[in-house]
């Protein structure tokens, strides 16, 4: 995932989606917040870390100040004398230095170690959202554009620039600034609850800090390892917070119904109250700022900017992905059902002659290894965190040409957190620098994504900025016998993340609106997609892995048997991104929604497997409030675009072929959002891209009918 940001400036948060105030643990146990003081690295990474909770507050109001100074500047310009000197490089140059500023501000609260940082930070992105409506609504500055685009001559601006121009108009009339100025003060107090809504149902998912208590017999199944990493209560229990590192591996390894079933139930309820009211408050807001744009429904009025275009294109790929997944989803949830079955009678519990929610993970865990002879507890041990990661670092080295260096005493927000210098081998020059911040902690962001930071894009004084971003993930923390260990499916998370960094560290664009993944929301996770491949071949997988003990490789037949079980839970797997993917479609169709009867609705029609009772899964569903509002869909449709690219290019060509990788840098990675992301797609490819490989991949047929057409 990669983060979005309802910004008037930036598509990208994260962003969704930094920082200050260090928290670190004295002798005595005590813990105190303090600044670091290291100085950032290089003049180009502008990126300043160490803002106490004041200055935070008093660099939003200066940053606004500055900001709004600019678009007065731009607003009083004689409309008959607008032109791209007085209008589109003033706004150009004003959105560069914000992007970097409101990041600096904003960042903290997903990552802070200090909770009076996080909330100032989260204050801010309120008062910073709330000044990003006012913005996007000033009608005199959208007045200058359109003067200027009916007068200029278009063959005297860069294309980018005429890009930029026709964005701007477009964006302008996206907030209605062609109507009524009644129509335009209900858009922008509408748009401003929105925002404030949104960022408070994120901030209610980094602080939920839930924990369960449970004996050890109550874990069983669980190995030895993880039950000792566990907090131990004063009577000789354990504490299993929510977090990914707690919850995934429970739910995949606990062999007792109950104790996944309080897992499940408690994981599902996540802010249950407080965010199903702020979700089912946002939607009748979407959905009227919609109706008095002229768009029918939310998600037609995001998918204007989309490559999908509009709810039908959305409605008719889901449905006949649905259909050619059904028959495999009954025939893998019968194989659970009887595995269900037979290991009830082993144990002594009672069948109930139903797959639930909390049986899902555990029984596709036992296809992997019934069906595929994939021993987990045998392979985690190969993947030791900084194997994968010197691995990872040199795999997408080779490929794109690139050179990393950990910078030493790097200006960090967490002493846990690294950043590296990344430069061009060839002309080595230095492009770009990335944090990565791996690790779990108390108030940080909960789950993988990768926040750009820093715009890769031409400054106001010339020259080109230096792109930044952080990865922030929450892997397993090394314990005193054990490194931090990952299972296979956060190597490939780490892939994907990492995907999305180097799509921000390789653009090279001349507008800060362009930069990075600023691109059609069903487009974005191309990139990371496409490269989560290499997880999935022999030579990479030799590359990041290593038994943590001896250092030997993973033996072959085990690896085999991983790369086979590829296609293990297919159906299952994908049926239920059609589940998330629907219920975002239905809730942004409608004008109100019962979101929980909405999720347990498709639960049972798609998925054949109930939502747990008494849950709502939405609560914690963080892409509705979090730029993926209408377009979850997106991450199954760009999965056509990215396994194209891999076999049709890298699969044929040699996956570790520099040639094909720099290709894709260039046409792909390099231009970000500056060409639209289809005939991007046909210059990589040299055609139309088409579903073969999408359903190949999944161990379906496709049709000469759509090996033709994309979608």
């Amino acid at each position: 995932m990669f983060s979005v940001c309802i910004s008037v400036f930036r598509a990208v948060n994260r962003g969704h989606s930094a920082r200050p105030i260090l928290k670190m643990t004295l002798q005595s146990g005590a813990e105190m917040c303090v600044k670091h003081n290291s100085s950032t690295t290089a003049n180009r990474n502008r990126l300043n870390w160490g803002l106490s909770p004041d200055e935070i507050k008093s660099r939003t109001e200066e940053l606004i100040q500055r900001i709004k100074q600019a678009y007065d500047n731009v607003g009083a310009v004689d409309t008959d004398k607008a032109s791209y000197e007085s209008t589109l490089k003033p706004l150009a140059d004003a959105e560069v230095g914000y992007s970097v500023e409101r990041n600096i501000l904003d960042f903290p609260q997903y990552v802070s170690p200090c909770k009076a940082v996080r909330e100032a930070s989260a204050e801010a992105d309120k008062k910073l959202s709330d000044f990003d409506v006012e913005m996007s609504m000033r009608e005199d500055v959208f007045q200058k554009i359109v003067a200027l685009q009916e007068k200029c001559n278009i063959g005297d601006l860069r294309p980018e620039a005429k890009q930029f121009m026709e964005r701007l108009v477009q964006l302008g009339k996206r907030n209605g600034l062609h109507l009524s100025k009644e129509i335009q003060q209900e858009i922008k107090s509408l748009k401003k609850q929105i925002c404030e809504l949104s960022i408070d149902f994120n901030k209610n998912l980094n602080e939920e800090n839930t924990s369960l208590i449970f004996t050890k017999q109550e874990l069983g199944g669980l190995a030895e390892s993880f039950v000792g990493g566990l907090e131990k209560t004063e009577d000789d229990k354990y504490r299993v917070t929510l977090q990914y590192p707690h919850y995934y591996p429970l739910m995949k390894r606990c062999y007792v119904p109950e104790t996944r079933r309080k897992m499940e139930a408690a994981f599902q309820s996540r802010c249950k109250e407080e965010n199903t009211k702020i979700l089912e408050q946002l939607i009748p807001l979407r959905a009227k700022v919609a109706k008095l744009l002229g768009f029918s429904t939310h998600a037609d009025y995001v998918l204007e900017m989309n490559i999908a275009k509009n709810t039908k294109n959305v409605t008719t790929f889901l449905d006949e992905l649905y259909e050619k997944l059904r028959l495999l989803g009954e025939q893998e949830r019968s194989y659970i059902l009887e595995l269900k079955m037979k290991e009830c009678a082993e144990r002594g519990f009672e069948f109930d002659g139903k797959i639930n929610g909390w049986d899902m993970a555990y029984y596709m865990n036992k296809v992997e290894e019934l069906k595929y002879s994939v021993d987990k507890d045998k392979l985690v041990e190969h993947f030791p965190l900084e194997v994968v990661t010197e691995g990872l670092l040199s795999i997408y080295q080779d490929l794109l040409g690139l050179s990393f260096q950990q910078v030493a005493n790097p200006h960090v927000w967490h002493e846990g957190v690294s950043l590296y210098s990344v430069k061009d081998t060839v002309t080595g020059e230095e492009i770009g620098q990335f944090y990565l911040d791996l690790h779990p902690r108390e108030g940080k962001y909960g789950h993988a994504a990768c926040f750009g930071l820093q715009p890769g894009c031409l400054m106001p004084e010339g020259g080109r900025m230096l792109s930044v971003a952080a990865m922030v993930a929450n892997f397993t923390k090394p314990t005193a016998d054990r490194p931090s260990l990952l299972q296979h499916d956060e190597v490939e998370t780490y892939f994907h993340e990492f995907g999305h960094v180097m799509h921000e560290i390789c653009s090279k664009t001349d507008f800060a609106k362009f930069s990075g993944t600023r691109v059609e929301t069903d487009f974005v996770e191309v990139p990371s997609q496409m490269l989560e491949n290499w997880v999935w071949e022999k030579e990479p997988l030799r590359r990041m892995s290593r038994h943590y003990k001896d250092g030997s490789p993973i033996p072959d037949d085990l690896l085999e048997n991983l790369i086979a079980s590829r296609v293990a839970n297919t159906g299952l797997l994908n049926l239920r991104q059609i589940v998330l993917s629907k219920v975002d479609q239905s809730v942004h169709t409608k004008s109100c929604a019962d979101t929980a009867q909405e999720y347990a609705k498709y639960c049972d029609e798609i998925l054949g497997i109930p939502a747990t009772p008494g849950t709502n899964m939405t609560a914690s569903f963080s892409h509705l409030a979090g730029g993926y509002d209408g377009q979850y869909y997106g991450y199954l449709w760009s999965e056509v675009f990215s396994m194209d690219i891999f076999f049709s290019r890298f699969k044929k060509e040699g996956i570790m072929n520099p040639k094909v990788g720099m290709e894709y840098r260039n046409v792909i990675l390099k231009r970000g959002g500056s060409v639209d992301g289809m005939d991007m797609l046909k210059t990589f490819l040299g055609r139309k891209p088409n579903q073969t490989a999408f359903f190949l991949c999944k161990g379906l047929t496709c049709n000469e009918q759509q090996q033709d057409n994309s979608h």
